[in-house]
């Protein structure tokens, strides 16, 4: 699926951009309104604007791209807390809208919600598996649910299963972007791995891990 975000914000632009790409989003990104809206027409699925942006604000280009695309999800984000502004963008056809700071789960919910993606349960073997949509990991009939950091963890195995990630990884992905001290990365894979008690994830020596897994 290909989004367009509007962000202009570096970090943040970023950090987005990092996480839907996990999710195996193609994602385009832009700082400025100008350049956004150059590209408003090239197929996009999604939509995620900042409004105070620079040279052309998310609002006007919400408004521009209403008149190409009638159906297509919008997503506005923005710090303002100016409700005549949250108004203006749900009256010209936003979908829906995160007041910054966020999460960046709620924004992949929201996605998902909008664009109809179907979350699969993921089965490691016949008496484990892990429901994506209720955060939880049934192991030999028994119900683990998972906690956000957990949650995360385990989404990063699984878009990268046999795949080193190292600990950089983990932290940004997982702790988004803040810093975690190597323990804390080791104490979240310990609560990882009593839940699902298979050996999946193997300790790479000062690197990080590795999921094993072969889809069942």
């Amino acid at each position: 699926m290909k989004i367009l975000l509007l962000e202009d914000n570096e970090k943040l632009n970023k950090t987005i951009k990092k996480r839907l790409e996990l999710k195996n989003y193609n994602i385009d990104t832009f700082m400025n309104g100008k350049d956004a809206y150059k590209n408003i027409t090239e197929g996009y699925s999604c939509f995620i604007l900042d409004i105070n942006v620079p040279n052309i604000d998310g609002i006007k280009i919400l408004k521009k791209i209403r008149e190409f695309y009638k159906e297509v999800p919008i997503i506005i984000i923005s710090g303002t807390v100016e409700l005549e502004i949250i108004k203006q963008a749900y009256d010209f056809g936003c979908n829906d809208f995160l007041k910054k700071p966020f999460f960046i789960d709620e924004l992949e919910i929201k996605i998902e919600k909008l664009c109809n993606i179907k979350k699969e349960t993921i089965f490691f073997d016949k008496n484990c598996f892990f429901d994506f949509k209720s955060s939880v990991i049934t192991m030999n009939n028994k119900e683990f649910r998972l906690t956000k950091k957990e949650k995360l963890l385990l989404n990063l195995f699984l878009s990268k299963k046999n795949q080193v990630i190292s600990y950089e990884e983990i932290e940004n992905y997982v702790w988004e972007n803040s810093f975690a001290s190597l323990e804390s990365i080791r104490s979240l894979i310990r609560r990882l791995r009593k839940i699902i008690a298979n050996d999946y994830i193997k300790t790479i020596i000062d690197t990080g891990y590795v999921f094993k897994y072969l889809e069942k």
